[in-house]
This record gives C-alpha cells, sequence and structure tokens, in this order.
C-alpha cells in the first residue's frame, strides 16, 4: 500500500524559510510523479509545485523564484524548500503521487494524482 507522510510544517513569520519533507512508503519512489498541493482557510486546493521521473518541475506563478521542488530517489523523499514566505502560503500542505508520468503541464493538476498524505500545516504570520 502507498503511503505518503508529510512532515516539517510550522509556524512561521513573513520572510522566513521552511523545508517541508514527504517520505514515501510502499511503491517504487523514483518512477512516480510527485507533488505539493496546498489548501488554505476557505480556499480551494490548488498545486503549488510538482516534479516527474525525468526531473521536470513546475510551480504556481505565485511561488516562482521562492519556492523549490526536490526529490531524493535513494531515500524515498520529496521536499519542498520555501524562502521569504507570505502570509498567503498559509495552509495545510498535502504531498500526492501517482504512478503515470505527467508532462510538465499537467504537474499541478489535483485530479492528476492517486495517493495523498495527511497534510502538515503551515502558519505564515507576524
Amino acid at each position: 500500500q502507498a503511503v505518503l507522510v508529510e512532515s516539517g510544517g510550522a509556524l512561521v513569520q513573513p520572510g522566513g524559510s521552511l523545508t517541508l519533507s514527504c517520505r514515501a512508503h510502499g511503491f517504487v519512489f523514483g518512477t512516480y510523479t510527485m507533488a505539493w498541493f496546498r489548501q488554505g482557510p476557505g480556499t480551494r486546493r490548488e498545486g503549488v509545485a510538482g516534479i516527474n521521473p525525468p526531473g521536470s518541475t513546475n510551480y504556481v506563478a505565485s511561488v516562482k523564484g521562492r519556492f523549490t521542488i526536490s526529490r531524493d530517489d535513494a531515500s524515498n523523499t520529496l521536499n519542498l524548500q520555501m524562502d521569504n514566505l507570505k502570509p498567503e502560503d498559509t495552509g495545510m500542505y498535502y504531498c500526492a503521487a501517482d504512478s503515470r508520468q505527467w508532462g510538465r503541464v499537467t504537474l499541478l493538476s489535483s485530479e492528476a494524482y492517486s495517493t495523498w498524505g495527511p497534510g502538515t500545516l503551515v502558519i505564515v504570520s507576524s
């Protein structure tokens, strides 16, 4: 059974940084497309960053230049480095995985992913 476990969420002041991690269990991590999604209070879920097995990435416009998604296939781990955090980055962050090797344009679509982690909470507030 494929399982994703996120960690790293915290309360941080605007301008600060956090690194989220997602540890994958029960599948061949290196062959899966991976992504981070988030949902703020009273908002719909949006794709934040995605990465496919060839290594292509995509980011939602609001985080470009501030967030970096990466994967370490040796440790079955997906990471999201978040710098210069803003209050609008607040929300529950979810790790997602799918066995299909989606192209870059599909990486931020929630419909593309079949497996989801329980989430980790990020609060950006002064």
